[in-house]
């Protein structure tokens, strides 16, 4: 299998009513903001370079955000500030991203989630996050060259450690926390509304994740 036909496989996915029916929802109500767009409104694949060596996990696609546009972290302010910092790191070639079609591209990094349906209040369930853990699974297989991942927030992180086998007793997630192995596990604050505009996650902290993540590069 490919990567690319991993994708195809997760845009057809049907394995969680509760998300699909939400999905498909806000794609016909939509936000007055983007009456005129026609929602993606189906699971969003992963994205960025098949030759990456840095893996970048999330948490979801955002209702208004990758549910409207089909590229993950694309069309929102999450996905704003998860891009400065990777174009501030060299990870992007340009700092935001608006539209699928907006000419961004990866180098040496690839983006997944957890689970690749816009769910409810951005909480999936833990059978939800269970039911698309077998795209990440096989996904992590694909990306041949690996040697770091940075995880945004704690689902991320529990997923990945899951995914590995490790117990979290002995990796406590703190944001900037970094764990040698194979591959390297970096820590990050999700770059969600909630934590960038109280502070709790400013871009310089950001930027310093995905810079030290450059640094464990092989």
């Amino acid at each position: 299998m490919r990567l690319q036909d991993l994708n195809q496989q997760i845009v057809n996915c049907q394995r969680c009513p509760r998300l699909r029916d939400h999905c498909h929802h806000i794609a016909q109500v939509k936000r007055r903001a983007y009456l005129a767009d026609t929602y993606w409104g189906r699971p969003v694949p992963s994205f960025g370079d098949p030759n990456a060596r840095l893996v970048i996990i999330g948490l979801a696609p955002g209702a208004h955000g990758a549910n409207r546009t089909g590229r993950i972290f694309t069309g929102d302010r999450s996905g704003d500030f998860l891009y400065q910092a990777l174009f501030n790191a060299g990870f992007a070639n340009q700092p935001a991203s608006t539209h699928a079609a907006d000419g961004l591209k990866l180098t040496d990094a690839w983006i997944t989630c957890p689970v690749h349906c816009a769910p409810p209040a951005n909480k999936p369930t833990p059978e939800e996050i269970r039911a698309c853990q077998p795209y990440l699974v096989q996904e992590l297989k694909l990306l041949k060259r690996m040697q770091a991942v940075v995880v945004l927030g704690r689902i991320a992180f529990d997923t990945f450690l899951t995914i590995q086998g490790h117990t979290k007793a002995r990796f406590p997630f703190a944001h900037g926390a970094t764990f040698p192995g194979a591959p390297t596990l970096i820590c990050s604050y999700h770059p969600s509304q909630q934590n960038t505009q109280t502070g709790r996650l400013t871009q310089a902290m950001l930027t310093a994740v995905f810079q030290q993540a450059r640094t464990a590069l092989l």
